[in-house]
């Protein structure tokens, strides 16, 4: 692509990018789905019997999705082989200080509803679950689980949390075609039941590593501005797009904006 043009489509990406603020929930998210807000225990019902709760999205074009699924294998198995030392000094340390537990292998949500088992490195107390209900949760303005001072984090886990070093082991969940390089964040069932019709197209697309949401603040942003920019990502999902966002998450990633 020449470089008028790569600018030109980068400006288009941007304003499209802001003008996420004006996506809005409308009855068209109903009839999409056929039906109102379901309550949480049918949710919970439709992800357990693995029902689809959203219907497919984004680039449906079969030669996006080979690209797409060809360029995650290529780029997953450079970037293991690249950070191979980084992946294997933490796990030992991890092996050393968890008790023989360095990895949290936990139940997401992934494309549609269906489950799948997401890898990172553990960075919080092997009780962190028994203690979620003594910690306070600083967002409030969503299903979401946040907070800051987490004093069940551990401090090289919490260092691993700000270098996103603890979302590395995701790289095998790409290889195995659980998700891609990018894509929406995957989500734990128990946010997905409180899920509005329109929060569950954020399902409609395969989860991913990094996204709009990723490299634009992370936790800083709202709950429903992060449902926005994953619909953006939905309605705008390309292979330039891709490449956009995985320039911008080095970046990301070195400052820490937004990750705790």
């Amino acid at each position: 692509m020449s470089q008028p043009l790569a600018q030109a489509e980068t400006s288009r990406v941007y304003r499209e990018r802001r003008s996420t603020q004006r996506i809005t929930p409308d009855r068209r998210d109903h009839r999409r789905f056929g039906e109102e807000d379901a309550a949480p225990e049918q949710l919970q019902t439709a992800l357990e019997q693995d029902q689809p709760v959203a219907t497919p999205e984004g680039n449906r074009e079969k030669a996006y999705r080979v690209l797409k699924r060809g360029f995650d294998i290529v780029g997953v198995i450079a970037l293991i082989v690249a950070l191979s030392p980084v992946l294997l000094t933490t796990y030992i340390v991890l092996m050393i200080t968890t008790r023989g537990k360095p990895l949290f292998i936990q139940q997401r949500i992934g494309y549609l509803g269906k489950k799948f088992p997401m890898i990172k490195f553990r960075t919080m107390r092997l009780d962190a679950d028994k203690l979620q209900a003594q910690v306070q949760n600083q967002h409030n303005d969503g299903p979401i689980f946040k907070n800051r001072q987490d004093p069940r984090i551990t401090r090289i886990g919490r260092w691993l949390r700000k270098t996103s070093i603890d979302e590395m082991p995701q790289l095998f969940n790409v290889l195995a075609g659980h998700m891609s390089l990018v894509g929406p964040r995957p989500p734990v069932a128990k946010e997905v039941v409180q899920y509005k019709v329109w929060h569950r197209r954020r399902l409609a697309i395969k989860p991913g590593l990094t996204c709009l949401w990723q490299v634009s603040g992370r936790s800083e942003i709202g709950f429903e501005d992060w449902v926005r920019m994953d619909i953006w990502y939905a309605r705008n999902q390309n292979f330039f797009t891709d490449l956009w966002l995985l320039v911008k998450t080095p970046w990301t990633v070195i400052t820490g904006r937004g990750a705790y």
